[in-house]
């Protein structure tokens, strides 16, 4: 159900592959929010500079295609400069190449504004900063997180859903690659007065109903 007042924003924090996307997709569902998929953000960046064989490193051309780049969400899709990349971003390739596009400190601020834009009307967003930079005043604070090996086994089942193939071995290589990334960039922790979810034993409908108890709690 709905929230019967205010536009509260929601926010979930965590490692990659915690279930903030699927879960913050969710409770935004079932509160009529919208919601803000920050990895999908950087996907659509990473997908656009690979397609322009802009690397990481090249700051000064990253930071010139990122003027240009847009970004919006309706209805599920996922829409980069007008074009619909839904599907685009969720490969194995984009897998491997987002977090050195998203550890860029030029790429983080540059969609820090995007971010931002819907806050007045209230907003389900997941990310790794979003109760620490993004949003510090959020209303509800999460912070998800599992073990490599459990997230690891979402993301395989994720693809052979999707794909019809995966290695399960590669995926939790690939998990454990992007932490220690991505730590380097923005170290994890829960914010200041965030309420921390260890997933690994929990099913996905339980970690829904927990944080839409909490979320009741703001009216």
């Amino acid at each position: 159900m709905p929230l019967q007042a205010g536009k509260p924003v929601i926010v979930l924090d965590g490692p990659a592959g915690a279930g903030k996307s699927s879960v913050g997709k969710e409770v935004a569902r079932r509160l009529e929010l919208p919601f803000l998929d920050t990895g999908a953000i950087y996907r659509a960046i990473a997908l656009f500079m690979l397609r322009d064989n802009i690397t990481p490193s090249d700051t000064s051309k990253l930071t010139e295609r990122l003027r240009s780049f847009s970004i919006s969400f309706a209805d599920g899709r996922v829409l980069a400069c007008g074009e619909d990349v839904t599907s685009a971003i969720r490969t194995p390739k984009i897998d491997r190449e987002v977090s050195a596009y998203s550890a860029v400190p030029e790429v983080r601020g540059s969609i820090i504004d995007i971010q931002r834009q819907g806050k007045s009307e209230g907003l389900v967003a997941e990310g790794r900063d979003m109760a620490s930079v993004i949003f510090p005043d959020a209303d509800l604070k999460i912070f998800l997180t599992a073990s490599p090996e459990a997230r690891a086994r979402r993301r395989y089942n994720e693809r052979l859903e999707r794909e019809g193939m995966a290695d399960y071995d590669e995926i939790l290589n690939l998990v454990n690659r992007r932490d220690a990334r991505d730590s380097k960039v923005t170290p994890l922790e829960p914010a200041h007065g965030a309420i921390y979810f260890d997933t690994t034993g929990m099913r996905f409908e339980e970690v829904v109903e927990s944080i839409l108890e909490h979320a009741a709690k703001l009216k």
